[in-house]
């Protein structure tokens, strides 16, 4: 009796329990993340080295230009060779990644790489240093647009922020471990280290699925379950995931086919203001300038350039680690709001210093100002602007564009970091107070774009951060 008055009781607190998880994304009560994670783990070596071909030149800039006595000019044209590298990939990176899937983009770079790798490693002059060297920027630029592209199309919408984040950690991580084991071994062995992170990758791609989205896009019903259900657990109900995508990809098969001048359509213009947007505020904030340049502006504010180096390296893998944990959390909105902030006190406090430093006015502080403006402004841009406009650009795009859009919102990066890295040295002959405070405005706009424009991300499936974007 007592049984079955209590029967009912306990199957209405579950399905309680049920409803509560849908509503929190736990919609697959026996999902298993194990191989997202591993997943995720083995794209990132991508970003790995990334960072590893980006933070090379930095350490090895004296070893180089002695062992092949090279001269300031050849020197130059190595380290920036590297951008329009990236700036290639960026253009092909799309439709590589929607003609031969995400897996095989992540192989043709990795492939890229280690190309490059070896033939810096070979070098006898400055032809083959440069072509090694274009080759590595050729991956960088392709790893840049394809590797968050596929974590966010295998996360669970509950993990996406903080997994997609994790490409920029691991970029920060690959710079870092460059700067440090690049005092401790030669340019040559050093070039032989990037080899690494591509030989882990390209291993790894054997052991996970490809992109159950793009597997879904290309036709391929059986391997698309397949790949869910591997991702999500054999165990998981992956009904109601499969069928969400399935409708949505049979919307996008209406749709027709799309390039580069299709993106300028009405119907395209809040995705591609948004994805381009944050990309332009990203680069033209100032960073590249301030992180290819760290060594001389403490050097010209009279701060210890070996020093302040140091500790701009070590500062930046913690805090992009702490808004890894955060962007799920907080929400991508928040971090970017916060990050814009820091960076405006940023750039406002090393502005400052310069002009202080060039009026002789409180010499004794002005070099402590720029150290604290220059951390405040890597850690802000670390914790927020470093990676959440990644996270965005891979969330924002349908996926008949994605190719497309994603390409010229890449492409519009490694132009801005081109762009950025060039004239700041102009700048600072210029008036270093001004450039600073030139950085600072534009940082100060991006808060606005973000307010205005920018659409909360957060908690939600691809497909209905599109059918907001659309309905709006």
């Amino acid at each position: 009796m007592k049984e079955d008055i209590r029967a009912p009781l306990i199957i209405q607190t579950n399905k309680r329990a049920t409803e509560e998880q849908v509503e929190n994304g736990c919609y697959e009560k026996k999902q298993d993340t194990c191989m997202v994670y591993l997943s995720t783990f083995v794209a990132v070596c991508g970003s790995f080295a990334f960072g590893s071909c980006a933070g090379y030149s930095s350490p090895t800039q004296s070893a180089i230009r002695e062992d092949l006595n090279l001269s300031i000019a050849e020197f130059s044209l190595f380290g920036s060779i590297l951008t329009f590298g990236a700036m290639i990939g960026a253009i092909t990176s799309g439709p590589i990644a929607d003609y031969i899937g995400r897996k095989g983009a992540m192989r043709m770079s990795s492939a890229f790489c280690v190309a490059g790798w070896l033939a810096i490693y070979f070098a006898q002059g400055a032809l083959s240093l440069d072509i090694g060297r274009l080759a590595t920027g050729y991956g960088m630029g392709v790893f840049s647009y394809v590797v968050p592209v596929f974590i966010a199309e295998i996360a669970p919408r509950d993990l996406r922020g903080a997994l997609t984040t994790i490409n920029q950690l691991m970029i920060c991580c690959g710079v870092s471990v460059a700067f440090i084991i690049g005092t401790m071994l030669t340019w040559r062995t050093l070039a032989l280290t990037g080899l690494i992170p591509c030989a882990i990758l390209l291993f790894g791609l054997f052991i996970i699925p490809e992109s159950p989205r793009w597997l879904a896009k290309i036709g391929h019903q059986k391997e698309f379950e397949l790949a869910l259900h591997r991702l999500r657990g054999k165990d998981a109900d992956i009904s109601e995931e499969a069928a969400e995508i399935k409708d949505y990809i049979e919307t996008l098969e209406k749709l027709p086919k799309v390039n580069v001048f299709d993106l300028f359509q009405r119907r395209y213009s809040s995705s591609l203001i948004v994805g381009v947007g944050l990309m332009v505020f990203q680069q033209f904030g100032g960073i590249n300038g301030i992180c290819f340049y760290t060594g001389s502006i403490f050097e010209s504010s009279g701060f210890p350039s070996d020093i302040g180096t140091i500790i701009y390296a070590i500062i930046q893998v913690p805090i992009t680690a702490l808004g890894a944990l955060l962007i799920d959390r907080a929400g991508r909105k928040p971090l970017l709001l916060v990050s814009g902030t820091g960076l405006v006190i940023g750039c406002t406090l090393t502005g400052i210093s310069f002009y202080l430093g060039g009026h002789e006015i409180a010499t004794k502080a002005a070099p402590i100002l720029a150290v604290t403006g220059i951390l405040v402004y890597i850690g802000s841009f670390s914790v927020g602007m470093g990676a959440v406009p990644w996270v965005v650009m891979s969330e924002i795009y349908p996926i008949n564009i994605k190719g497309a859009a994603g390409s010229l919102a890449t492409l519009v990066n490694w132009f801005g970091a081109w762009a950025c890295s060039y004239t700041f040295n102009f700048l600072m002959t210029w008036n270093s107070f001004g450039t600073f405070m030139l950085y600072a405005a534009v940082n100060a706009l991006s808060i606005l774009f973000v307010i205005k424009i920018v659409p909360e991300t957060k908690g939600r499936t691809l497909e209905q951060i599109q059918a907001a974007i659309n309905s709006s």
